[in-house]
């Protein structure tokens, strides 16, 4: 009971502290399109997971190449300037989304091998490049 307290405790206390993470000062329209985008992000990668867990490795590796490689680049060209994420990111904020998208590539061209174990394996980078993004940076 101890425990839970004390873990309790300090997520709370975490939940009050500032928020040191970079501002990324978007347009509201590229920040809904980034909003949107994050929101799908999430369902691929569930996505992606499921599939793993099925032992279906090569669909997983073909979501994760339509959804997050680089073949997804380039999902806002056609819309205003303003409503494009990318041209108003800090650049290192734009560096790390171009890491992920080659990360889900990478990981797809291992997956459509069906190598369960090596796919699994790169699974990190392609989270790891959401995490250092998330963690890095806030847009409001």
């Amino acid at each position: 009971m101890k425990i839970l307290f004390f873990v309790f405790a300090l997520l709370s206390a975490s939940a009050f502290a500032e928020d040191t993470r970079q501002l990324a000062s978007l347009p509201p329209a590229a920040q809904e399109s980034l909003r949107q985008e994050m929101l799908g992000n999430l369902v691929g990668l569930n996505e992606v997971l499921t599939l793993l867990a099925q032992g279906k490795v090569k669909e997983a590796g073909l979501v994760a190449e339509a959804e997050f490689g680089v073949a997804a680049q380039g999902k806002h060209r056609n819309k205003p300037v303003d409503a494009r994420p990318g041209p108003h990111m800090p650049p290192a904020m734009h560096g790390i989304g171009m890491d992920s998208h080659k990360a889900a590539s990478e990981f797809a061209s291992v997956a459509a091998s069906g190598d369960r174990d090596k796919a699994l394996a790169l699974l990190p980078n392609l989270t790891g490049a959401c995490v250092a993004c998330h963690f890095s940076y806030r847009t409001r």
